[in-house]
């Protein structure tokens, strides 16, 4: 009895300490620290290679339209005879064990999917600031701008539309449209 008490107390003591209900703050990670260490998980996992398009490609091929069902009646049919356990290969547990590999490897693939859009979309959104607030700026310069006290806003104005005319591209001047050429008059010859 006095060990079932003991255990009792010790969980109420570790579920109500204080370290227990405060929350820790993440520490917040620069993003080369983030480019470190996936490169190092990378490099701590077997087979990462990527495929190029074409490869990618050939590969659905051969996959075709395999689903769970016809691979585990393919791995049971790898053992139900020797001669097509020698053109396959491979014993059926390794099979198996492969399967439940890429399985396993999906939850990761997943996770990674939901990190990279996560990711991109924080980064969206800091763009959409860093260009509502370039466009603010340039509102409010080139507005002061037109003041003499601000002149000193003036080539600052005058750089960015110049660079918003680069960005934006240069129209093509339009070609006059070709002129019908007549026959010179020098190049024949009079008759006589």
């Amino acid at each position: 009895m006095t060990a079932i008490i003991n255990s009792k107390n010790l969980s109420k003591n570790l579920t109500t300490s204080p370290a227990a209900e405060t929350p820790q703050p993440a520490t917040m990670l620069e993003p080369e620290v983030v480019v470190d260490q996936l490169r190092a998980i990378r490099d701590q996992i077997a087979d990462v290679t990527p495929l190029t398009v074409e490869q990618r490609k050939a590969a659905r091929s051969i996959m075709g339209r395999m689903n769970n069902e016809i691979l585990q009646e393919s791995i049971n049919m790898i053992g139900a005879e020797d001669l097509v356990e020698a053109a396959a290969g491979q014993q059926p547990g390794d099979v198996r064990t492969l399967s439940e590999e890429s399985n396993r490897w999906t939850a990761v693939e997943s996770e990674l999917r939901t990190m990279l859009s996560a990711i991109a979309g924080a980064n969206l959104i800091r763009r959409q600031r860093l260009a509502l607030i370039a466009g603010r700026t340039f509102q409010v310069g080139a507005a002061l701008a037109k003041d003499p006290d601000h002149a000193i806003l003036v080539p600052h104005v005058e750089e960015i539309k110049r660079l918003k005319r680069l960005a934006r591209g240069k129209k093509k001047p339009q070609q006059a449209p070709p002129q019908p050429q007549t026959p010179s008059t020098e190049s024949q010859s009079p008759k006589q």
